[in-house]
C-alpha cells in the first residue's frame, strides 16, 4: 500500500487517539507531580459583648489569586507516589525494620491505603476473569445444542445481568443479602443464626463483590463465545466424530482451538475491566471492608473534608494505568507472536 494511502486511512483514528487518549493520559500524569496549595490563613480580633479574641480564617481572596497564579497547584514531583497513601516507601521500610515475621510484614503493609486496595483488586481480577470466562463458555455451549424454539428466550435471560446498570444491579443484591433480604434471611434461617451478616464479615464482603462481578460480566463473555461457535467448521466436527471422538474430545480438540482468539479478546476486555472495579463497591457500600484503586480516586475527589485531591487522585490513576499494563502485556505478548507465527 502506497504511504501516502496509508496515510489517508491512519490519520483519523491517530488524531482521535491523540485527543482522546494520549493527551487525557499526559494530562493527568502531569497532574500527579503537583499538590494542593495550602490554605492561605489569617488570624483576626473576634470582638463580642464579653471581649476580644484571635480566631484563625480563611484567607479567600489569598487563596484565589494563588490558585490563579499556579492553577496545577505545588510542584511535589514523586512525592505523592512515595507518600503513606499511595507506594509508601517510607512506611515499608519501617515495617520491613520491625518485623516479627514476614506474615507480620505483608499485615502491616495490607493495613496500607493503596496496598489494601491493590490486593482486593488483584483478588477480583485473578478470581472473576477465568470465572467469567469459564461460565461464558459453557453457557454458551449449552445455548448452542437447545432445540432452535428455545434459543431466543433462554439468550434473552441470559444477557439480562448485562442489560441491568451496574450499580442498579448491585443495589439490587445488596439489599437481598440483607437481613431483612431473601438472601440474608434465608442464610440466617439455614445456619441457625439470627445474628449472620454478609455485610459483617470481610471474607463473605469479597466472595459477594466477586460473584456479583461473575454475574454480571458472564452474558458477555457468553455472547461472545456463542457468536464464536457459529463459526465452528462443521466439517471438522463430522471429522472428529467420524474419527471417534467424544463429545470432549471435540470441544477440546476442535472447539476450543478454534475459538482461542475470542478467550484472548474476552481476557483482554475482562483484564481492563474487572482491573477497574468500582461500581459494586459503591452499590454494596462495601468500602469498610473492601475498596479498590478506582474507589480510591473517586474518594480523592469526593473530598472527605471538602477539597478535592486532584494530585492524589492522578497518581493513583497513573499506577493503575501501569498496573493494567502489566497485566495486559503477557496476553499482548502471545498474540503478537502467535500473529507472528501464523505470518
Amino acid at each position: 500500500m502506497p504511504h501516502r494511502t496509508f496515510i489517508s486511512f491512519i490519520w483519523p483514528s491517530a488524531l482521535a487517539m491523540l485527543l482522546f487518549i494520549a493527551l487525557p493520559i499526559i494530562s493527568v500524569g502531569l497532574q500527579s507531580f503537583y499538590i494542593e496549595h495550602e490554605q492561605v490563613l489569617d488570624t483576626v480580633k473576634n470582638c463580642g459583648p464579653f471581649g476580644c479574641k484571635e480566631v484563625t480564617v480563611v484567607n479567600i481572596e489569598a487563596n484565589e489569586a494563588l490558585n490563579r497564579e499556579a492553577p496545577l497547584g505545588r510542584f511535589n514531583g514523586f512525592g505523592t507516589y512515595s507518600n503513606r497513601n499511595h507506594l509508601a516507601f517510607g512506611e515499608i521500610g519501617t515495617a520491613w525494620r520491625e518485623r516479627a515475621g514476614f506474615s507480620d510484614f505483608v499485615a502491616k503493609i495490607m493495613n496500607l491505603p493503596f496496598y489494601k486496595a491493590l490486593g482486593f483488586t488483584l483478588a477480583y481480577t485473578f478470581v472473576v476473569t477465568p470465572l467469567v470466562i469459564m461460565l461464558g463458555f459453557v453457557v454458551a455451549l449449552a445455548v448452542n445444542k437447545l432445540p432452535s424454539i428455545f434459543k431466543g428466550p433462554t439468550i434473552f435471560i441470559s444477557l439480562l445481568p448485562m442489560i441491568v446498570t451496574p450499580l442498579i444491579g448491585s443495589l439490587i443484591l445488596f439489599w437481598m443479602i440483607d437481613a431483612k433480604g431473601i438472601l440474608g434471611g434465608t442464610l440466617q434461617i439455614l445456619f441457625d443464626d439470627p445474628d449472620l451478616s454478609l455485610k459483617a464479615s470481610s471474607t463473605l464482603t469479597w466472595i459477594t463483590l466477586m460473584v456479583y462481578g461473575v454475574w454480571h460480566s458472564a452474558p458477555f463473555a457468553f455472547v461472545v463465545f456463542y457468536a464464536g461457535l457459529q463459526t465452528v467448521p462443521q466439517d471438522t466436527l463430522e471429522s472428529a466424530m467420524i474419527d471417534g471422538a467424544n463429545r470432549w474430545q471435540t470441544i477440546r480438540h476442535v472447539v476450543i482451538p478454534h475459538l482461542m482468539p475470542l478467550v484472548v479478546f474476552i481476557s483482554l476486555i475482562q483484564l481492563m475491566d474487572n482491573f477497574r472495579v468500582f461500581e459494586p463497591i459503591i452499590g454494596f457500600n462495601a468500602a469498610a471492608n473492601a475498596t479498590s484503586l478506582s474507589w480510591i480516586i473517586y474518594n480523592d475527589l469526593r473530598g472527605s473534608d471538602g477539597t478535592m485531591l486532584f494530585g492524589s487522585a492522578a497518581a493513583t490513576s497513573m499506577l493503575t494505568i501501569l498496573g493494567v499494563s502489566i497485566l495486559l502485556a503477557p496476553v499482548i505478548v502471545r498474540t503478537w507472536r502467535a500473529n507472528r507465527r501464523a505470518a
